[in-house]
């Protein structure tokens, strides 16, 4: 049988309120009625029933986090981030994966609620009507880390990532290339997809290559996808002599697949990739790359959650953090 508070409150010879207090952290316990408590506790092994308190206070102080792949290096950096604070905070973490599937997203979005969590932040890719209907239809605040909701009704933080494309994509056009490839993620996505797209076309169009949709091949954020995707563009009559990836994992296979075919990085093809992970440091040559900060977004998303949770005056509801180009041996400049 579990320990209950009425067996503390026996076996310390005080009322349930007085073990109640003593568990809350209430300050108005005397000394050694509070020793006597705790010595009951250690003694019988007690543990606060989380759920008989939020069912009291209606607060689980439980956050639900909806993540795509927990396996990635790039959404176990933005974990971190949120981890740190929820703790500093005094939340816990309920870590739910998606796989970037809608139907799979809508259902956690309800199981979360249904465990009565005290919000919610959520990363993904595409966010449809249907996603938008349920994040208001919730009765706990929601946050959007890494992720775009194009009409900017929920709450986010994120980088632009169209101009952060654009600024990588005008480096190589300076550094003297007129054909800049790009390997894109699934342009239905609007972060890792469209924005950064969108970014390269432009930077394209300004600076006199014109855009030509032979030079951008589409992957699905891996490695493996990065290695075919350079294949497909040196078949090209006039391969590209640089080539942006839309996040590092596929750069890294950018990189080996040139490697494979002989071809010199950065000497032959230059290289940028996109978020600045672990793996930028990890290929040889390493990769100069886009620094977004993982770490900073799962922070101030959660920071931007307990303020909406314990109802603080929010000033920013949508919150776009600076970045920067971080500069290494795949390119030349």
């Amino acid at each position: 049988m579990n320990t209950t508070i009425y067996d503390v409150a026996r076996e310390a010879g005080v009322s349930m309120a007085t073990v109640s207090r003593v568990v809350n952290g209430n300050p108005n316990v005397k000394p050694a009625t509070r020793k006597k408590v705790l010595d009951a506790i250690e003694r019988l092994g007690y543990r606060p029933n989380a759920v008989a308190r939020g069912l009291a206070s209606k607060k689980t102080t439980t956050v639900g986090v909806i993540i795509p792949d927990i396996s990635s290096i790039f959404f176990a950096e933005l974990a971190r981030g949120i981890e740190d604070i929820a703790t500093m905070y005094k939340y816990n973490i309920i870590l739910s994966n998606s796989d970037q599937n809608k139907e799979k997203e809508i259902h956690l979005i309800n199981t979360l609620l249904e465990k009565q969590v005290d919000g919610i932040l959520f990363m993904g890719g595409e966010i449809t009507s249907e996603h938008v209907e349920e994040f208001k239809r919730s009765p706990v605040p929601v946050v959007l880390a890494a992720t775009l909701d194009e009409n900017k009704e929920i709450p986010s933080v994120n980088i632009d990532y169209h101009q952060a494309a654009f600024d990588a994509v005008t480096e190589l056009f300076e550094a003297g290339h007129k054909r800049v490839g790009m390997v894109s993620g699934s342009l239905e996505d609007p972060v890792n997809g469209y924005q950064k797209f969108s970014g390269y076309k432009r930077a394209c169009e300004e600076h006199g290559q014109g855009f030509d949709e032979k030079l951008v091949a589409v992957g699905d954020y891996t490695y493996d996808s990065g290695i075919e995707a350079v294949q497909e563009l040196r078949k090209l009559d006039t391969p590209p002599t640089a080539i942006f990836a839309g996040t590092d994992e596929m750069a890294l296979g950018v990189i080996h697949g040139l490697q494979d075919d002989g071809i010199k990085v950065p000497e032959e093809v230059e290289v940028i990739g996109f978020d600045n992970t672990r793996l930028a440091t990890m290929v040889r040559p390493t990769l100069t790359t886009v620094v977004q900060p993982m770490y900073d977004i799962g922070a101030v998303s959660m920071r931007l959650l307990t303020k909406y949770m314990n109802k603080e005056d929010v000033q920013d509801e949508v919150v776009e953090l600076p970045h920067r180009l971080e500069y290494r041996d795949s390119t030349s400049f």
